[in-house]
């Protein structure tokens, strides 16, 4: 880790270099390290440092970036010089109006030393526990053990100033027999937290439980989600519906109808980057202080996410909600922090009252059909299983869908009562969602996978 003084000097040295009428810098360090292991084996370790300085150069209304992982003086002189000579180059943006002014920064706390410090040995014990566990029930483990430490820096000529510093440890891992599958994910910003044993049982019980699954016919089924499967629907929401782009433009299912109830009225969904129940971040890549957003409330549409720029075309009722990405970035702000609220049943209360239907462990593969609507397409996957009059009746083979999301977050039997914090696969935020219990699901084939 280079320490905030090293962060300071990079950036006052890119400031002091830069000719621009208004400058921002910003300043990532990274050190991570990765286990993999496939067969029940641990195949490869790696682990990778780096330095990322970009430069965003104002002249005007034109705009220019630069990046290096290079500091030496000289260095940082010369990505700054580099930033506004492609500003000179570019077309002015009548709808910039400027870089964000100095706010209120919140601290949290997203470090952990011991995660920071950890190594291949711990990485492998865990790792280990998995493996056995897989060859001791007869199936091959395959997956990734990963943890970093990272130090990010936000500054401008306006004034702004921003430092934080965090880490993150996530594992995941599909336990495989000739027929079967079964999957299991952590995260945390603490490794302490990633429990080996814990991860193996509830893989492997998903892979042994799926073993000779049967084809069934594809249709309307009601469907019990695990949170594995929910945060697909959050993460296609953070991307189509719940930015200040999508929502500008219309292509979101969110314009035009603010105030108005969407969805059922047990779906409660917010993004917050200081939470300490996710993997908080006290400012945007602007260095614009992070701020809750309320976006579904009890089903009502409230709110879609913001940064500087959107903020600034949309006019004088509209603020940045700390939600910018890194410079350079096209998609406009997305909510990287999203959380859903937990209801109050167990799994065996929402499998009680299933007549006919399908648990679903998670998605893959999946694709956006309609974007408006959030229409998906994919595939169940490690572990689907048929319910029949309030029982699991046995496994299933992986089943194809396409489905509206948000209309069946308008049919909402139950919300489960525990939340869990999952990656998601879109700018690499986290969520935390509790598993849903839905009134249809439209399933259209079978998949051989």
């Amino acid at each position: 880790m280079l320490g905030e003084p090293e962060f300071k000097r990079i950036i006052e040295r890119v400031l002091s270099a830069s000719r621009a009428d208004q400058t921002e810098v910003e300043v990532f360090a990274n050190e991570s390290a990765l286990t993999r292991f496939a067969n029940n084996y641990i195949h490869q370790n790696v682990e990778h440092t780096d330095v990322d300085v970009r430069v965003r150069a104002v002249i005007g209304k034109k705009i220019g970036i630069a990046s290096t992982n290079e500091t030496s003086p000289d260095a940082l002189g010369s990505v700054a010089a580099k930033a506004v000579e492609l500003a000179q180059h570019q077309r002015e943006n009548e709808d910039f109006r400027s870089l964000p002014r100095p706010g209120s920064i919140t601290p949290v706390d997203g470090y952990v030393e011991r995660t920071a410090r950890c190594g291949p040995e711990e990485r492998a014990g865990v790792v280990g526990q998995i493996c056995d566990a897989s060859s001791r029930a007869g199936l091959t483990a395959a997956g990734a053990f990963h943890t970093t430490a990272q130090e990010i820096a936000l500054a401008n000529s306006l004034g702004v100033y921003g430092y934080h510093r965090e880490t993150q440890a996530d594992i995941n891992t599909v336990v495989m027999s000739e027929t079967s599958s079964g999957h299991a994910a952590r995260v945390s910003k603490d490794v302490g937290d990633i429990d080996g044993e814990s991860i193996a049982q509830e893989a492997v019980d998903k892979a042994l439980r799926g073993v000779n699954p049967r084809t069934i016919e594809p249709g309307e089924y009601e469907v019990i989600l695990e949170p594995y499967a929910v945060v697909d629907m959050l993460d296609f929401f953070s991307y189509l519906s719940f930015g200040a782009l999508a929502f500008m433009e219309k292509r979101s299912f969110m314009a035009g109808r603010i105030g108005e109830r969407i969805m059922d009225e047990a779906i409660s969904i917010w993004d917050d980057g200081l939470s300490p129940e996710g993997l908080p971040m006290p400012f945007d890549y602007e260095g614009v202080p992070k701020q809750p957003v309320k976006l579904i409330e009890d089903g009502v549409a409230r709110g879609v996410v913001w940064d500087t720029y959107l903020a600034g075309k949309q006019g004088a009722d509209a603020r940045s909600t700390g939600h910018a990405l890194p410079a350079g970035a096209t998609i406009g702000a997305l909510p990287l922090h999203l959380f859903m609220a937990n209801g109050d049943a167990t799994a065996d209360d929402m499998i009680k009252d299933v007549k006919r239907g399908i648990w679903v462990s998670r998605f893959w593969y999946t694709r956006t059909v309609h974007p408006l609507n959030v229409v998906v397409t994919g595939m169940t996957r490690d572990g689907t299983f048929l319910i029949e009059d309030g029982k699991i009746a046995g496994p299933v083979q992986s089943m194809r869908f396409t489905q509206g999301y948000l209309d069946a977050l308008n049919n909402v039997d139950a919300v489960g009562r525990d939340g869990m914090l999952v990656l998601g696969d879109i700018g690499g935020g986290v969520r935390r969602v509790p598993a849903l219990k839905l009134g249809k699901w439209n399933f259209t084939g079978v998949s051989e996978m």
